[in-house]
């Protein structure tokens, strides 16, 4: 590994406790950001010849504490905070840092900001995902992703959004809306940006470590699991989308497989993430249609939506008979959703009426505004 790789490496892992430590104590973010980004820096300069420090986290955090010390030393303001500021002794990297990693998270996904706001802000400031990477995924230039997660700060000072983790109902309340983050995150990365997949698995790790007694934590993570374990297996080798029943399993993660697995016997709850989760490990094993059924009839009544209801009907035509699923399609308002009528064109297959399902599968592939997507259906339509 060379001193790049290791700086990297140190940077994914100490970057967030850094920055949150630095906004806890110094109630400053930009400052926080900042001085993480020198000590970055300065490792890069001084590994390569002095050599990478035994515990490089905690060389960062130190540097980086000693750069907002003289930040504040200079500019002579809020001598208390200075004083919390600078211990008697060089304080390890673990002791307070992950409570503030939480207490991070939640700033980052306040219901005062945006939902895009909040996945911008977790991306930067938890996952040290470069701004340019997180305008490209938002299909926006640099400057205008820089003008969103500046406001997005200024928004959380201006409102003083308290850096705390929420307690009693405000926890039970607030909690849905990180899992939201998170979710939306993993989706970033499961259609297009594997990166942020990573760093959605990465932040539901911490997130269940954080807060055990919080089911859907678990459930969350064990889904992101069962459905990251077939991200070698979703191509084949001339880069064309495989859809799920032709793909090859002996492709997909089985360590990740059995930890969602582990995850999921430890959970005593029928949450929306934990059934989403049930439904990926039944695919993941041996799909269990009228098993999958039962539970999207459950998130439909926890959780209605007309993609709850799609995925239902879908269910329910391989459980029960594709007439059943196109009975319950028929309820189903999702206007030219691509993916709905590539659903309605398998039922319709499968009834038997071929000349009609290959034109909506020609159909669905004119609607679709993904390249790949577009290519598998219209292979369906010719197959048929």
């Amino acid at each position: 590994m060379t001193v790049h790789d290791t700086v990297e490496a140190a940077a994914r892992d100490a970057y967030p406790r850094i920055v949150a430590t630095l906004i806890r104590v110094t109630g400053e973010w930009s400052l926080a950001e900042d001085c993480a980004q020198e000590a970055l820096a300065l490792a890069l300069q001084r590994w390569p010849s002095d050599g990478v420090p035994a515990n490089p986290g905690g060389w960062l955090m130190t540097v980086a504490r000693n750069r907002a010390i003289d930040q504040l030393r200079r500019a002579a303001v809020e001598r208390r905070k200075l004083a919390e500021l600078i211990p008697q002794e060089p304080a390890p990297v673990e002791e307070p840092v992950v409570d503030d990693r939480l207490r991070l998270i939640f700033t980052c996904c306040h219901p005062a900001l945006s939902l895009e706001a909040r996945v911008a802000l977790t991306l930067r400031t938890i996952c040290a995902v470069p701004t340019p990477d997180i305008a490209r995924a938002f299909l926006v230039t640099d400057s205008t992703m820089t003008r969103r997660l500046t406001r997005a700060k200024a928004k959380i000072a201006d409102a003083r959004i308290p850096y705390r983790v929420p307690t009693g109902r405000s926890l039970t309340e607030r909690l849905p809306g990180v899992l939201a983050v998170l979710y939306l995150l993993f989706t970033h990365g499961y259609n297009g940006y594997p990166a942020f997949a990573e760093e959605a698995i990465r932040l539901a790790r911490l997130l269940r470590e954080l807060m055990p007694g919080q089911p859907e934590a678990g459930g969350l993570l064990a889904l992101f699991l069962f459905q990251h374990s077939r991200r070698e297996a979703r191509v084949d080798d001339e880069g064309n989308l495989l859809t799920f029943d032709r793909q090859d399993r002996g492709r997909w993660d089985q360590e990740m497989i059995a930890e969602g697995l582990d995850l999921l016997g430890a959970i005593d709850g029928d949450g929306p993430y934990t059934l989403q989760a049930r439904i990926a490990a039944s695919h993941a094993t041996a799909t269990d249609w009228p098993f999958v059924a039962a539970c999207y009839d459950r998130l439909a009544e926890l959780q209605p939506s007309p993609v709850v209801e799609l995925n239902r009907a879908v269910a329910h035509s391989y459980a029960f008979g594709p007439q059943e699923g196109l009975a319950l399609l028929e309820k189903v308002d999702l206007g030219d959703y691509s993916l709905a009528v590539a659903a309605e064109a398998d039922m319709v297959a499968r009834s038997g009426d071929r000349v009609r399902a290959a034109a909506l599968f020609r159909r669905a592939a004119a609607l679709s505004s993904s390249e790949a997507e577009r290519e598998a259906l219209l292979r369906r339509s010719n197959d048929l």
